[in-house]
């Protein structure tokens, strides 16, 4: 079996072995899919997963704009298109310096199995651009992302490719993006998701990544006769989804002591309350500063420069900034520290040898593609609302993301229970697989 995957992994390095973050997904899933694969006459010999290694379609295109200066940039946009079996492409934007192609494959090859994983009928695509929003007045955005969007309107549609925000794409650029489309098109139609509530977007859709993370954390936990009320909960990142992570473990009676940013973690040990959760939201979604920010109205609390938050005694992590920020290292400090349930709430931010720390030890584990399946999933949601010009209450949303974690949790079940331990990994890894498998088997070679 080894030497499968290996011959396997080896054809797919001789196309992308410049793209490590790619390679790291692909490796990730093999170990769990491909013995499936071989135990199962119906994929014999029809490549399904090398198949789904490779995009259906990428595009790269120049985008030029004007500063506030005068001066003209340039910045490199994409969308990858990775595989439509289930549905059109959905996915989101990223607008950040670290974007490449090896980055938006990663997420685009994730984004397929998390999509499949909500029943919900969406393929998978990524996109975005090295354009740093941050410190860019609202007129450069704009500029930006008028100039991004005047290439992207011919290859999306409300039933083609539907993008969705992600780190550096919020509420005002999905409000640029989505006004020069309609310009361009010359119609009002649900091609992006995130949308502002008076123009056809979901309520619960900012809170859903977050809040699903720990709907899912606490299916985990309530499996095991655990709950989430009273543990401490060590959070990373402080974006819309460790913001809306933190309120909902700070609803169900958890204790958040950390928030972080690329500047360092924020470390609050009395816990951060519904109060100064809306500070933070007002430091990082208002005012645009960083999250040191804090001390000067809550001085008891520390800053812990270029750290992260895995040095910390919690019982629950959940690391919701970006790929690979949790390492080897960090994970055996948690699990020294105590710790021992982990919920993905970005997108791959366990490195490998983190992940198998976690299994070793029996630490309860839920991949990105689970955990925060719940945005995309309210996106799945926002567009149905938009086909049908309807708006469901928030408590309507909330109980449907519930409801849609729920299944996850289900179905992770349903592939991954061992004797003694559930491998979310592995279950989330088949299940996904098995979807999008069965419908490009039923669709012929395209």
């Amino acid at each position: 079996m080894k030497k499968i995957i290996s011959d396997f992994l080896s054809e797919i390095e001789k196309r992308n072995s410049h793209e490590p973050e790619f390679m790291q997904a692909v490796r990730e899933v093999s170990d769990d899919l491909i013995p499936y694969i071989v135990s199962q006459d119906i994929y014999r010999g029809k490549n399904v997963l090398m198949r789904m290694c490779e995009p259906e379609r990428v595009i790269m295109f120049r985008v030029s704009w004007v500063d506030d200066n005068g001066e003209i940039r340039v910045n490199r946009g994409y969308r990858v298109e990775m595989n439509s079996a289930i549905g059109p492409y959905k996915g989101g934007l990223r607008f950040h310096p670290s974007v490449n192609l090896s980055i938006l494959k990663f997420l685009a090859f994730e984004q397929v199995f998390k999509n499949s994983l909500t029943t919900l009928p969406m393929g998978g695509g990524k996109g975005g651009a090295d354009f740093n929003p941050k410190n860019k007045s609202d007129g450069e955005v704009m500029r930006f992302c008028q100039s991004f969007m005047t290439e992207l309107f011919r290859h999306i549609g409300p039933n083609k490719d539907i993008p969705a925000g992600d780190i550096g794409v919020g509420g005002r650029e999905i409000g640029y993006l989505f006004g020069q489309y309609k310009r361009l098109k010359n119609e009002f139609t649900g091609v992006l998701t995130g949308n502002g509530i008076s123009w056809g977007g979901s309520l619960i859709r900012p809170e859903a990544t977050g809040y699903g993370t720990v709907y899912f954390a606490e299916d985990m936990l309530n499996y095991e006769g655990k709950s989430i009320k009273g543990k401490s909960v060590a959070i990373s990142g402080s974006g819309n989804v460790a913001q809306y992570a933190a309120e909902k473990c700070i609803h169900l009676g958890a204790k958040v002591i950390t928030m972080s940013d690329s500047s360092g973690t924020l470390f609050d040990k009395d816990g951060i309350n519904e109060y100064k959760l809306s500070h933070i939201m007002y430091l990082k979604n208002e005012k645009r500063s960083r999250i040191h920010e804090y001390l000067k109205k809550f001085p008891s609390a520390e800053f812990l420069e270029n750290k992260n938050p895995w040095n910390l005694k919690c019982d629950i992590a959940l690391p919701c900034a970006t790929q690979n920020e949790l390492s080897h290292k960090d994970s055996k400090m948690l699990i020294k520290n105590g710790c021992f349930c982990v919920a993905e709430g970005a997108n791959m931010p366990c490195q490998p040898g983190a992940i198998k720390e976690f299994k070793l030890n029996k630490i309860l584990f839920a991949p990105g593609k689970a955990s925060n399946a719940g945005g995309v999933a309210v996106s799945g949601l926002e567009m149905a609302q938009n086909s049908l010009r309807y708006s469901w209450t928030r408590d309507e949303v909330d109980q449907k993301l519930k409801e849609i974690m729920i299944n996850i949790h289900k179905s992770c079940l349903e592939y991954g229970k061992q004797k003694n331990y559930v491998d979310y990994n592995k279950g989330a890894n088949i299940s996904a697989f098995i979807k999008v498998a069965d419908a490009m088997l039923a669709q012929g070679v395209v």
